[in-house]
């Protein structure tokens, strides 16, 4: 059972109705010196010039007045819920300008990404949440840029698993 607001449940329970989902995300990686955080919906005009439009949240601890999740042109595929396969996703970004396939590019390790889905009328209730997926493959064309997602698979473990030592678990052994 997934839990939800009452603002989503009306607005999925409505004939009609104005609300909207948006799906907020926030890249990380060593190299980077902030965290990019991009939002699929353009709830407010954040500057006039340049002109660029965003959603103010205040998801990951983002300050909602200096932070902004940045508009970007882009279409998703949500993590599934199936058990025997590890959640994964595909972001798709309309590759509008040369600097976002240059930041694409630029990475040899993989960068961590968080998504959210929230309401436009209430970006700061999150709806969904999934952390620390790795961006593993990044396809880039003229008109788009398609990063694959997923967590790390329980596979990939180390073998074998740590000791119950009173150096590894130092609350059990008191």
């Amino acid at each position: 059972m997934i839990r939800v607001s009452f603002n989503a449940r009306m607005a999925q329970d409505a004939q009609a109705t104005s609300e909207i989902y948006v799906a907020l995300f926030e890249i990380e990686h060593p190299e980077l010196a902030k965290p990019i955080r991009l939002s699929t919906d353009n709830t407010e005009r954040l500057s006039s010039d340049p002109l660029y439009y965003g959603t103010r949240s205040t998801w990951r601890g983002a300050n909602p007045i200096t932070e902004p999740f940045l508009w970007v042109v882009a279409s998703t595929l949500l993590p599934s819920d199936q058990e025997d396969a590890p959640a994964a996703a595909t972001l798709i970004l309309e590759n509008l300008d040369q600097d976002m396939v240059n930041v694409v590019c630029s990475f040899t390790t993989p960068a961590t990404i968080h998504m959210a889905v929230v309401m436009a009328s209430s970006p700061n209730l999150i709806e969904a949440e999934f952390t620390d997926l790795n961006i593993v493959s990044a396809d880039i064309d003229a008109g788009e840029i398609s990063l694959s997602i997923t967590r790390e698979e329980i596979e990939l473990e180390l073998v074998p698993g740590g000791r119950m030592s009173a150096r590894t678990f130092p609350g059990l052994h008191r």
